[in-house]
């Protein structure tokens, strides 16, 4: 068994993985949704997974690690406590991404970024954008699931545990909204 085999058998075994139909945070629909908050209730998962993210960086020295609140809070830390650094968060303020609580990255510290699940990269992009705004340096992007299919190019090194291609879809373009299947509002959004 491969290990995107064996971490992906954790998801499945924590029902992290559902079928149906959803509405994900950036506004697209789809068939399958990842509930990581299934798997990170659990900390020895989190932190098996978490570990796996960190070996990408370990060789690099980093002395931030950086996530996004809410599921991004849990990775930076384990992930962090992996890699013996500097665990922090940003969370939204005015629908933008920044640093609060007396966070901040000194020029030139070395930081991964990471993040939960990865579906157009749109949070990434903000947290890349922060640091360049403080002048980090990054070391790269470590995320638990790509559900892009890998096709998402941010402009550093790009590590996922596993790579999910699962098609997305605009409200106007999806089939299951043409078939009359209930949507389910999941994480952040609020609202279907």
């Amino acid at each position: 068994m491969t290990k995107e085999e064996n971490y992906l058998n954790i998801l499945k075994e924590s029902g992290a993985i559902l079928d149906g139909h959803f509405l994900l945070t950036s506004g697209l629909h789809s068939a399958t949704y990842v509930e990581k908050f299934k798997v990170l209730q659990f900390p020895l998962l989190c932190d098996k997974l978490c570990k796996g993210i960190a070996e990408n960086f370990t060789s690099l020295s980093p002395n931030v690690v950086l996530g996004a609140a809410t599921g991004g809070i849990i990775i930076s830390h384990s992930v962090g406590r992996a890699l013996s650094a500097r665990s922090i968060f940003a969370e939204r303020e005015n629908n933008e991404l920044v640093l609060r609580r007396g966070f901040g990255i000194s020029a030139g510290e070395r930081v991964v970024i990471v993040d939960d699940v990865v579906t157009t990269g749109g949070s990434l992009l903000e947290l890349i954008d922060l640091v360049v705004k403080y002048g980090g340096h990054i070391l790269g992007i470590g995320v638990l699931i790509d559900r892009s299919g890998g096709k998402i190019d941010f402009g550093f090194p790009f590590h996922s545990l596993i790579t999910l291609d699962i098609p997305t879809f605009k409200p106007a373009e999806c089939p299951q909204c043409k078939a009359n299947i209930p949507l389910t509002a999941r994480g952040r959004t609020g609202k279907a």
